[in-house]
């Protein structure tokens, strides 16, 4: 075999086939890398790969045409039927001749997520999976390719052969749409030879354990078949090789048996056990909070997916797969609208629902779950176009089984009327994620605070609030109710506000917090990365990433007896609090400054005469819970506030499960680099490949 598989390499490279298959798949490779990875600047180097495949369905039939088509033609086949080497042999050497010049482009490709990695991230788990999809079809079809050259002596009809095969396992999947959208027999037998669905998995980074196998069995299927072709024409036709020949027809019938019974088998391993996870932010794989929520779980869910099965989203239902694989609970029903186009009005009045949204349903109550909420997506105005930014399916998805199974649902008002700060639709989503529901409280129009508020948000009030709302406020807390504060640093006299904090034994510092120390601020002393005390508020943070707290105001800490006070984040002994920083003329340490370090965020508890107790959750930053405070550290200031609402609503652990980020940020590439790293992959490299080819072709004809 090792001769064989030598010769024919030697017969690749001595000719020019295997310069120009080089040349052709390194130029592609360059030209989509060059424009989308390095002067567009995306990070996905599986975009790339994906957008290079089709180019297989030409260069595997040119390169695999004439493997064994040419030894038919020239009578050379003959010297390797009589050889003293098994036909299976004889098979191997060469392809694995054939996977070898394939592989040498794969590897050179290998280099090109390194050399983008230099300038931005790229998450290489991601690049590479789609690399082992691209060098899996790429193998699939070379063997494609070598059963396609046994079965004739023309190098052209093999070469057609293996293209039209190719050509509907690429596009096998739209075949299967136009014949049926809610899936028969026929689809799901034509659905074997289906490519491209068992090469997406890897695009996404999603490791298929069972699309693995079944581009291996392919291969090994191929590889079967071709020997059997060549076999077959070692038997001459008479009586006593007719036994012979239903030998074969068994051995072939066999081996499709055990191929189709091996991806089946592959098909029914679990979720948790059948797929790994590459992407960067565990796309595909549930957080803590959705693994003890399942494992807590005694009530039975129904997961009802407005989608055939065969059509439904792969992402979302990759996601579920998980679902039932943690929890004997969870079902999971595939209802097709088309055949089905009713069943969702039992459940809600909105005519616009669209496919793959979800119905998820208990014995108490339900929730539908629109499908456009399971991706974030923004939109550029200015190029009109809508790019997919987040996958939010288990924050969904958990937030809804939860809802589905409490008991109670808890309601959190936000206090208006003071100029206070809106929270963010992300901080207000993660509120809902709780299952919590978030109304506006305007005290000029109550009498007193809603009995049923689990907590009272005050959020960065810009003016006092007035001293009837404060009367409300102490009377709320007195009767054991909890609020979340977060101060606005201003000039303006909080007076009344301050009135409300003293129940706790706490109040604010003058001015405006500083920084001295490089390592707790971000570009500005102003913008503070506080010490993260250790706290079950604060519980992963510190080890995650840092808080960012724009605009921050010193809290002050008087003892008392029935108060119960502990930090959450804190500034550095080199800090000091600004006095008039609107005036100031520098944001240096200069006199009449207050000397830190100062209390920035704390728990208080209060014990009430009513035998209960009241819990203040202050935060002295307006900037804390905002979108750009918390994009600048990777979504930890959310997580904060998660953790904190999971404290004063008393709900154990937090179940809302933040936003997967769809997408790495834009890389950079220098238009000088990008320009000249082009070249070299597009033009240099493709044409030394054909000209070294053609030197070598011409030298050995002169010979």
């Amino acid at each position: 075999m090792t001769a064989i598989y030598k010769r024919e390499l030697r017969a690749f490279f001595h000719s020019v086939i295997g310069w120009l298959f080089l040349a052709a798949n390194l130029f592609f490779a360059g030209l989509y890398y060059t424009a989308l990875n390095l002067t567009y600047g995306s990070p996905s180097f599986a975009g790339t790969v994906s957008s290079i495949l089709f180019l297989l369905m030409i260069t595997i039939p040119i390169l695999s045409m004439r493997i064994l088509a040419e030894e038919r033609k020239q009578k050379t086949d003959q010297l390797m039927l009589t050889a003293p080497v098994s036909v299976l042999r004889i098979v191997l050497g060469k392809y694995l001749a054939v996977a070898t010049v394939f592989g040498i482009s794969v590897a050179v490709m290998a280099l090109y997520p390194v050399f983008l990695g230099q300038f931005g991230a790229v998450s290489y788990s991601e690049s590479y999976t789609a690399l082992l999809g691209y060098l899996l079809y790429g193998l699939a079809a070379i063997a494609v390719g070598m059963f396609a050259s046994s079965l004739t002596e023309s190098q052209v009809i093999a070469a057609v052969i293996a293209f039209g095969a190719l050509f509907l396992t690429y596009m096998m999947s739209g075949i299967t749409g136009l014949i049926s959208q809610s899936g028969n027999l026929l689809t799901k037998v034509l659905g074997a030879f289906d490519f491209m669905s068992r090469f997406t998995p890897f695009v996404q980074a999603n490791l298929d354990i069972s699309c693995v196998i079944y581009f291996v069995t392919v291969m090994v299927l191929m590889l079967f078949l071709t020997c059997q072709s060549i076999q077959k024409r070692r038997w001459s036709v008479s009586v006593k090789n007719a036994a012979l020949s239903a030998y074969n027809t068994t051995a072939i019938l066999m081996v499709c048996a055990i191929t189709v019974l091996v991806n089946l088998m592959a098909s029914q391993l679990p979720a948790s056990l059948g797929t790994v996870d590459m992407t960067s932010q565990k796309l595909y794989s549930l957080s803590e909070q959705t693994k003890n929520l399942l494992a807590g779980l005694e009530e039975d869910v129904t997961i009802y997916v407005l989608q055939a099965e065969e059509n439904a989203d792969s992402v979302l239902a990759n996601t579920l797969e998980h679902y039932k694989a943690l929890s004997g609970h969870v079902t999971v029903e595939y209802v097709n609208p088309i055949a089905n186009p009713n069943f969702h009005t039992q459940y809600t009045s909105d005519e616009g629902i669209t496919m793959n949204s979800l119905i998820v349903e208990s014995s108490m109550r339900y929730k539908v779950i629109s499908y456009s909420t399971i991706y974030q997506t923004e939109y550029d105005y200015y190029s009109y176009t809508a790019t997919t930014t987040g996958y939010d399916g288990e924050g969904q998805i958990t937030s809804a089984i939860s809802y589905v199974t409490s008991e109670d649902m808890p309601r959190i008002y936000t206090l208006t009327g003071h100029n206070e700060l809106e929270l963010s639709e992300t901080f207000a989503e993660s509120i809902r994620k709780e299952n919590i529901e978030l109304t506006a409280l305007n005290l000029l129009e109550h009498d007193s605070v809603p009995e049923n508020a689990q907590c009272v948000i005050i959020n960065a009030p810009m003016q006092d609030l007035s001293a009837d709302d404060a009367d409300k406020v102490k009377q709320y807390a007195k009767k054991g109710g909890n609020l979340l504060v977060t101060t606005a640093v201003t000039e303006e006299a909080l007076t009344n506000l301050e009135e409300v904090l003293s129940l706790y034994g706490v109040g604010m510092v003058e001015g405006m917090v500083m920084e001295e120390s490089k390592d707790n601020y971000y570009q500005s002393p102003y913008y503070l990365l506080p010490e993260i005390a250790s706290h079950t508020i604060t519980a992963g943070l510190s080890s995650r990433n840092y808080i960012f707290m724009p605009y921050a105001q010193g809290l002050t800490v008087q003892e008392s007896a029935d108060v119960t006070v502990e930090e959450l984040l804190t500034s550095s002994s080199g800090s000091y609090s600004k006095r008039s920083f609107a005036q100031a003329d520098a944001l240096t340490r200069e006199e009449g400054d207050i000397e830190g370090p100062f209390t920035l965020a704390l728990r208080a508890v209060k014990q009430t005469a009513a035998d209960t107790s009241s819990t203040l959750l202050l935060f002295g930053s307006e900037a804390l819970f905002t979108d750009s405070a918390n994009e600048a550290v990777a979504g930890n200031n959310l997580a904060l506030f998660s953790q904190a609402l999971t404290c004063v609503t008393e709900q154990g652990e937090s179940i809302a499960v933040p936003v997967k980020e769809y997408t790495l940020s834009q890389i950079m590439v220098p238009s000088s680099t990008a320009l000249a790293a082009g070249a070299v992959l597009t033009i240099l490299l493709p044409v030394l490949l054909i000209v070294g080819g053609l030197i070598i072709w011409l030298r050995r004809r002169k010979k």
